[in-house]
């Protein structure tokens, strides 16, 4: 038996590659596909979730910068599942995380959005990063900003890596943790 497998080995086209050594298109193929089931089953977990609450809502699906983003909008019930500050939002992320972890095997780094809560939160947070980096920019003192999650503390520090002369660090424990925006030396 060993020997038939090792003779079907032998005798494998030479135009065959293991998955390591494709080219890297191929491989991104792959990486988009893996993205596309991951948003796939959290798309049937999360309709699943508004068919137990009889609300409302269109489930849309993508893939950007190698992260499902899923996104659920249209209905009036929808602010119920953002919660204060995003809280409810965060914890129904996490929870479509572990549901795709749990069919795939393979921890998911999805991002899902309700309502354009976080679309319109990348705006606040990106004005506020900016404003906060030309002022710092301007006096020269450290700016401290309030405890963010982080989604937010990331979205704050790519606004303040396009203003010149400043940078920015995030400091402290979760769920304190903060951004800190400093000018450069």
């Amino acid at each position: 038996m060993a020997e038939t497998a090792q003779k079907a080995v032998e005798s494998e086209p030479a135009d065959v590659v293991a998955p390591e050594d494709a080219p890297r298109s191929e491989r991104s193929g792959e990486a988009d596909d893996a993205l596309v089931q991951e948003g796939d089953i959290a798309g049937d977990y999360l309709e699943r979730l508004l068919d137990l609450l009889d609300y409302d809502g269109d489930i849309d699906l993508d893939v950007e910068s190698g992260r499902a983003i899923v996104s659920i909008d249209g209905g009036e019930d929808l602010d119920k599942l953002v919660g204060p500050r995003g809280n409810v939002l965060e914890a129904l992320q996490e929870l479509t995380r572990l549901a795709v972890q749990q069919e795939t095997g393979i921890r998911s780094r999805l991002m899902l959005d309700i309502a354009g809560w976080r679309a319109d939160r990348r705006e606040e947070l990106s004005e506020l990063g900016r404003t906060t980096a030309e002022r710092v920019a301007e006096t020269g003192e450290p700016a401290r900003l309030k405890p963010m999650t982080p989604f937010e503390r990331k979205v704050v520090h790519d606004a303040v890596a396009e203003v010149t002369g400043v940078t920015s660090e995030s400091e402290g424990e979760e769920p304190r943790r903060r951004v800190v925006v400093i000018p450069e030396t």
